[in-house]
């Protein structure tokens, strides 16, 4: 099967072979082992610094996100309760999986539990489908805003807002839930070592001696169902709203009107592109190394939610305002 990254990262299966991997006689373990990065175990202290770095960017930025737009009334929009959703899902993606792979890198802490495994593969998964039905929330968002100004307020109320997020939530969940029932069909008896550092879908699936020609399957149809559906929504969505900016009469009034929707295309472009960029890296990169695979594949997992917060906030004259605000008001 071939990978398919972030938004098709879901179900994506990394290229390894079965004899990268000790194997041993047993059916079922109670625990797997988390390989890392293998061929880097001896760098694996070095690499934890970027790793690091990121979590604490994502705490931070996303916390940050939370907090301002709690505070700032002005803030108090469908665009910026849909970023609040985006920002809680970037968090609990987060934790679900770099705090086990700093406890690899720093601690050699290798194992875990077979239960344990199988709900970190369904919150990552889930969780990506959610941050890709927030992006298609958002784009919905900017189509009302800028092509049905009028009625934007009567539109998307904070109860459509909410059904929507909840609607998204759903999606995730539901989507992704045969994932773990898939897996846990086992049996396992080749080896219970994972050569990755969280406890991707294809990666376990590979373990296990039975047919997985099932969950290969699902899992290449959740990607491009879900990245089908979301990237025709959001490029209809857009389509709709590049034909009003430039009916405008003016080309302030394009530039301002195109402005309001500059953010949510730049955090789109940086989910999305990153995404097809690993994929054809797996399509036609079959010679590169295992372990620069497996810290792309990882890669692409985590800067999404790093930039999300940083482009926000880089972006948003809002949010940058009561940022700088709150910092001035600490510094003196």
């Amino acid at each position: 099967m071939q990978e398919t990254p972030f938004c098709l990262r879901v179900g994506h299966l990394l290229p390894y072979s079965m004899a990268d991997s000790n194997t041993t006689d047993f059916t079922n373990p109670s625990t797997f082992i988390l390989q890392g990065i293998p061929g880097l175990e001896t760098a694996h202290v070095w690499i934890s610094i970027p790793f690091c770095t990121m979590y604490a960017i994502i705490i931070l930025g996303n916390f940050t996100i939370l907090f301002i737009v709690k505070r700032e009334p002005s803030l108090h929009e469908p665009m910026y309760y849909f970023l609040c959703m985006m920002a809680v899902s970037d968090l609990v993606l987060s934790t679900s999986t770099l705090p086990k792979m700093l406890s690899i890198f720093w601690f050699n802490s290798r194992e875990i539990g077979f239960s344990a495994c199988l709900t970190q593969m369904y919150f990552a998964n889930g969780l990506l489908v959610v941050d890709c039905g927030i992006l298609v929330a958002m784009a919905l968002d900017r189509y009302v805003a800028i092509c049905h100004p009028l009625r934007h307020s009567t539109i998307l109320t904070n109860s459509m807002v909410a059904k929507i997020g909840l609607a998204m939530m759903l999606r995730g969940g539901i989507i992704v839930l045969p994932y773990p029932f898939l897996a846990r069909q086992g049996p396992y008896c080749r080896t219970n070592i994972i050569p990755h550092l969280y406890c991707e879908h294809m990666a376990v699936m590979k373990l296990a001696c039975a047919d997985i020609r099932v969950s290969s399957y699902y899992g290449l149809f959740v990607a491009l169902l879900v990245v089908g559906l979301d990237m025709i929504f959001i490029t209809v969505s857009y389509t709709q709203i590049l034909r009003a900016i430039f009916s405008l009469p003016t080309k302030d009034a394009r530039l301002k009107t195109f402005g309001t929707c500059s953010s949510h295309l730049c955090v789109t472009l940086a989910s999305y592109i990153p995404g097809v960029l690993s994929f054809l890296m797996h399509r036609f990169g079959q010679n590169v190394a295992l372990h620069f695979h497996i810290l792309i594949a990882n890669g692409y997992l985590l800067m999404p939610p790093v930039l999300h917060p940083i482009i926000y906030g880089m972006r948003t004259k809002q949010i940058r305002e009561r940022l700088l605000q709150l910092l001035t008001h600490k510094g003196m």
